[in-house]
This record gives structure tokens, C-alpha cells and sequence, in this order.
């Protein structure tokens, strides 16, 4: 009897646990206990272990030492991970299983047979009354038709968490789960995830990157850093690290980079009252828009308005763009220009892209990469090109990274390394959508300092999309805010 009423307190406990895996491990042997009622953050910098504690707690790494117990029921059969658990990675958003995935996908296939709609992924679930409401409230009812394929960073991120939710688990575990959200849909997540925490229908796991973002329904933070443990503390008893960052050498460094843009003014963009549909779905109507040499505009709007959609076009990865009226660095689109001329000339990130790029190579191949504007490196950089590598490595704070596997660096560090990507040729026009996605305070403020040095250079334009407030560079000349079409 005591066995059974242990159980039924306890839902998560870890005795010196200790990886088989050793790229995988933490420093010490981890003691960690999760008790029923507790709703944890888990806290820590890039690259800290937040991931790892998580998947090691879930049973996804084998133990040479000690053991984790589960008291997810007191009937064993029902005691195993895999029927209590929802685990929403960061993995899921900005991964993919399909090995021919490629970030121009979402805006060159459509009503083509085998891609899964909304409602395919749903499934029959979507009948029940609950879940209807759950649906309504995350305003997922009006994309069931939609491709899955075809649905922005922020929608795919609601319909996974709705979908998790369908599962009813005992236990939600999301990684940054705010991110690729607009302010409506996080303060939607926020009184959704509140409401089941107060009626205790379940129990949830938040991986943060940012202790700003840690829900009032948490009642217990678990602080890693460095593949430690460092501490168990009750909301109110943790204190987030102050941020101290040293801008000056950023900023000097990147200011003394030689001029490489002959022209300080004119238009580099011009989109003449161009539409895009999709089916019956209109993203994008009677749009106009100048960029000029030397601009910084902010690109707003809710999730779903044409935010990825418009720099699709920019980027000539829409094929829409040739039946568009729009002039990229003064010559017209569809006038003979390849796509290669383009895309020379630009530095790209976006969501998308960190979801395409699932390349087992070293950083210093990803970064250099961004020379040639290829996933993955097909040819040999030359001695100067290496050391621009070197360059924005260490500006980016990743040069200790070099040689690591990208997809063994956690996702903030990948980040870091396809940011680096896009800034290696000191490109005319750098469009940056949403570039702080799961990056720790530290990292945002330095990103931020970057953009922001590299915007007062001559000739060089910016375009760059946030749905924070706080990560908006000062530099900003222009603000263009698309709203979604009904």
C-alpha cells in the first residue's frame, strides 16, 4: 500500500541518472523529483541541457546508472510514457521527417494528392464538442482545409499544440512553445494552458529559454546551465540572471568591414499592386511596396497575414513571383534573370529555413555554405572566404562551435549558425524572419546588436519580422503591417 500511495505523489522521479550516450550527458548524476500538482519550467541558456533533462527524464536516452520512476497511474499497465505524455520538441516545428522536405514547399505545392490537410492531422477528433471549443479558441476551425504543408510557423505551432491536447496526456511537454506565436495567440496559449493547470486536468513541462516567459501557473522552476543542474527554486524564489553585454567590439568590428555596395540610395524592391492566392485563399491583395538602399523596415502581422509569403517573393523561391509585377535590384522579375543572381545579393532566415536545413555536417561547413547559398557544402571556400567564416562564427559567439555537428548543438545554437549563414557574404539586402526564435536572453541582445551595426553600414537594407516588441532593432526606418485576409 505505501508503493501505491508513493506512486500516486509522485509522477516523474530520477536517482542519479547518468547517459549511456556520453555527447550527450550531464556533468553530474541528476536527482530530480516531479511531484502531481507541479507545473515546471525548466530554465537555462543555449545550449545549457534543457533539452537533454527533458528527453532524459521521458526515458528517450538509455541509463548506465541509476533509474527513472513513473507514477503516471497506479495501474502498471498504464504506467509508460508513451500513453501519458505529449511532448511538442522544438524539433517538431523546425524539423521534419520527410528526408525531401525543402523550405520552398509550402509555397510551390498546393491541391496536389498526399499532402496531409488540417483535418487529416486531426483526424475524427475535431467532432467532439470539447474539442471544437479547443479549436475555436486557437482559431484552428478555419484552417481545416488548409495543407499542413502550407500553414505559416505560428499556425503549424498551434494546430501541434492542439493537437496534443486532443490526446488528453497526463502530462505537456513544450519546448519554447511561445515562439512563431503573435501577441493574441500567446496570451491565448497563456489562459489556455492556466485554465487546465487550475481545474488540474494536467500537468505541464515548459522548456524556456527566457525566464520573461515563464507563466504565473508555474510553481516550479529547474535552472540548468551548462550541462548542470543548478537548483530547484518556487516561482517566486527564482530571480532570472541580468543580462550584461559589451556592444562596443560587436559594433566596432562590424562597422570596420570594408564598404562592398557602390550605391547608397535607390530602390533595391518594388512590388506594383500584386496579389496571391492559393486555391481560394487570398494571402496577399493589391500590395505595394518600395525598399530603398539603405532601409530598415519592420514587416508586422498577425500569424497567417503573408508575412513569409511576401519574402517568399522577395527571395525568388515563389514561382508566383513571375506573374507578380516586381523589380528586385532594378531589373524586372521574369525578364531572363536566374534565381541565382537573386539570392547572391541577399541573407536569408527564416523559420522555414531552419526547418529544411537537417544537415549532419560542422557548423563551419553550415556558415560557409550561405557563400554559395546551398543546403550543404558542395564546394571548397577560398582562404579569404574561410576566414569571413571565422568572422561571423565569432561574432555570433559560435567560433568554439566550429567543428561541433549541427544537428548535435541545441536548436538556439543552430540558430546562431544559420544567422551566421546569412550575414557570411555581407549581403546588399538581409531579410531576417523572425531571427530570435528560441534564443536565450544573452543571444537576443547580441543578435540585436548585430543586425543593428551592420544597418548602419552603407548601402545595406534590412528587412526584418518580430512578433516581440523587445527584439525590434533601433535602427528601424519603415514599419509595413500586413493583416490577414478573412
Amino acid at each position: 500500500m505505501q508503493f501505491l500511495m508513493d506512486i500516486m505523489c509522485i509522477l516523474i522521479k530520477m536517482i542519479d541518472g547518468v547517459s549511456r550516450n556520453k555527447n550527450v550527458q550531464f556533468r553530474e548524476p541528476l536527482n530530480v523529483t516531479v511531484v502531481r500538482g507541479e507545473h515546471v519550467a525548466i530554465i537555462g541558456n543555449n545550449g545549457a541541457g534543457k533539452s537533454l533533462l527533458a528527453d532524459t527524464l521521458l526515458g528517450y536516452y538509455p541509463l548506465c546508472k541509476g533509474g527513472v520512476k513513473y507514477g503516471f497511474s497506479s495501474f502498471p499497465s498504464d504506467n509508460l510514457v508513451y500513453k501519458n505524455v505529449q511532448y511538442i520538441s522544438f524539433r517538431d516545428i523546425y524539423g521534419s521527417s520527410e528526408a525531401n522536405y525543402c523550405y520552398q514547399l509550402r509555397w510551390n505545392i498546393h491541391e496536389q494528392d498526399g499532402i496531409p490537410t488540417v483535418r487529416h492531422i486531426l483526424g475524427n477528433d475535431i467532432d467532439k464538442e470539447e474539442n471544437r471549443l479547443l479549436l475555436s479558441s486557437f482559431a484552428i476551425d478555419t484552417l481545416l482545409d488548409e495543407l499542413v504543408v502550407a500553414l505559416s510557423s505560428g499556425e503549424l505551432r498551434k494546430l501541434q499544440i492542439v493537437k496534443a491536447l486532443f490526446e488528453k496526456p497526463s502530462l505537456l511537454v513544450l519546448d519554447n512553445p511561445f515562439i512563431g506565436l503573435d501577441v493574441e495567440a500567446r496570451c491565448m496559449l497563456v489562459d489556455l494552458l492556466s485554465s487546465l493547470a487550475v481545474d488540474k486536468k494536467i500537468q505541464m513541462m515548459l522548456l524556456l529559454s527566457s525566464c520573461k516567459e515563464i507563466p504565473p501557473f508555474i510553481n516550479k522552476v529547474i535552472f540548468v546551465d551548462s550541462m548542470s543542474l543548478r537548483g530547484e527554486y518556487k516561482l517566486n524564489d527564482f530571480r532570472c540572471n541580468k543580462v550584461e553585454l559589451d556592444t562596443a567590439a560587436l559594433r566596432k568590428s562590424i562597422l570596420s568591414l570594408p564598404d562592398n555596395v557602390t550605391a547608397s540610395s535607390g530602390a533595391i524592391l518594388k512590388f506594383n499592386d500584386i496579389t496571391v492566392k492559393y486555391g481560394n485563399r487570398t494571402i496577399l491583395r493589391n500590395l505595394s511596396w518600395c525598399v530603398r538602399r539603405g532601409d530598415v523596415w519592420l514587416l508586422r502581422g498577425a500569424n497567417g497575414s503573408g508575412k513569409s509569403t511576401l519574402l517568399s517573393l522577395v527571395c525568388a523561391d515563389n514561382l508566383q513571383s513571375y506573374a507578380c509585377d516586381i523589380t528586385l535590384f532594378g531589373r524586372k522579375r521574369g525578364t531572363g534573370e536566374s534565381i541565382w543572381d537573386i539570392k547572391k545579393r541577399i541573407g536569408y532566415v527564416s523559420p522555414e529555413m531552419h526547418r529544411s536545413y537537417l544537415r549532419n555536417l560542422p557548423i563551419k561547413e553550415i556558415v560557409a555554405s550561405g557563400l554559395f547559398d546551398t543546403i550543404g557544402l558542395y564546394r571548397r571556400p577560398s582562404a579569404s572566404q574561410i576566414d569571413a567564416c571565422r568572422f561571423w562564427m565569432d561574432i555570433f559567439g559560435i567560433g568554439e562551435l566550429a567543428d561541433s555537428s549541427f544537428m548535435r548543438v541545441s536548436s538556439g545554437e543552430q540558430r546562431l549558425a544559420l544567422l551566421a549563414r546569412a550575414f557570411v557574404k555581407d549581403p546588399e539586402l538581409l531579410i531576417l524572419d523572425e531571427p530570435m526564435h528560441g534564443l536565450d536572453d544573452y543571444n537576443k541582445a547580441r543578435v540585436k546588436a548585430v543586425i543593428e551595426a551592420f544597418s548602419l553600414r552603407k548601402g545595406k537594407s534590412v528587412i526584418f519580422v518580430s512578433h516581440y516588441d523587445e527584439d525590434v532593432p533601433s535602427t528601424v526606418t519603415n514599419t509595413l503591417e500586413l493583416r490577414k485576409e478573412l
